[in-house]
């Protein structure tokens, strides 16, 4: 079955930088976009950035831009979120996700494979 495992979650202060991972298996992981959400204490999930199959084309959330970037690595089957300039309100589980449709970047109601995500705490 896809399994899907975020590390790399932690306490940082404001301004520091984090970089997530996502080590992906039971899944030709080349094959397929990722993505990271996170869902910040009382609020709904949100979508944080997208990554194509082979790493050419990337989306991110509108107020991201800038600060995040995701990148892959298809021989290692997994994809990173490099966080930076982190500010108390990023605070928040991340998790990555995969959707069932290969190649292109999905929608985010497409995602159906889910990680447990891991804790980002941004101190102020």
């Amino acid at each position: 079955q896809v399994q899907l495992a975020e590390s790399g979650g932690g306490l940082v202060q404001a301004g520091d930088s984090l970089r997530l991972s996502c080590a992906a298996s039971g899944i030709t992981f080349s094959m397929y976009s990722m993505g990271w959400f996170r869902q910040a204490p009382g609020k709904e999930r949100d979508f944080v950035a997208a990554i194509s199959y082979n790493g050419g084309s990337t989306d991110y959330a509108d107020s991201l831009k800038g600060r995040f970037t995701i990148s892959r690595d298809n021989a290692k089957n997994t994809v990173y979120l490099q966080m930076n300039s982190l500010k108390p309100e990023d605070t928040a589980v991340y998790y990555c996700a995969a959707p069932r449709a290969i190649g292109r970047i999905v929608r985010p109601y497409e995602y159906v494979y889910w990680g447990q995500g891991t804790q980002v705490t941004v101190s102020s």
